[in-house]
């Protein structure tokens, strides 16, 4: 689950995405979906044995690699802006950071325990200030899904694509 007003989708017909196709890696025909929608889950991404095991039909997902059968892939994913600027969604911290650049670590897929190594610049007073680097960003991720705010700012530049985020209540810390 996400906050209230997240919406991501998943365009493969989008005219120059890195990742637009006619058909899935199974020949079968896709269409853009809503993955998440108002923050809940509406769309499982199913290849042709996942769709089995669940009783479900293919949803357009199917990828190949080079080896191996297929797997789940998206095409050109994206999470839909907000409505504030950049400006507006900072202009109440009083101090923060704003990350412009993640390193190694990830999340636990069991507990949801997040944490990454970052780099970016200071937030003071609402002000973009100095840069940072080697901190560290904690966080559970599904706390985290459900504190984001997104900016107004989507670019479209690769197969997957956010607008500046706010995420409340992370812990930061530096050594």
């Amino acid at each position: 689950m996400f906050a209230h007003g997240i919406t991501i989708r998943d365009d493969p017909h989008r005219p120059h995405g890195l990742r637009s196709r006619p058909f899935d890696g199974e020949g079968l025909p896709v269409s853009p979906s809503d993955i998440i929608e108002d923050g809940m889950l509406e769309r499982w991404l199913l290849d042709s044995a996942s769709a089995r095991q669940l009783g479900l039909e293919p949803t357009g997902h199917a990828a190949r690699g080079v080896g191996g059968g297929p797997g789940v892939s998206t095409s050109n994913v994206f999470m839909e802006p907000g409505h504030v600027p950049l400006e507006t969604l900072i202009a109440d911290i009083e101090s923060g950071v704003y990350v412009t650049e993640l390193m190694g670590g990830g999340a636990n897929g069991v507990t949801g325990d997040y944490s990454r190594g970052a780099a970016g610049f200071r937030i003071e007073n609402g002000q973009i200030t100095t840069p940072v680097a080697e901190f560290t960003i904690a966080g559970n991720v599904k706390d985290m899904f459900l504190a984001m705010t997104p900016a107004n700012d989507l670019e479209f530049r690769y197969g997957v694509n956010v607008p500046t985020l706010r995420v409340e209540g992370m812990t930061v810390a530096s050594g």
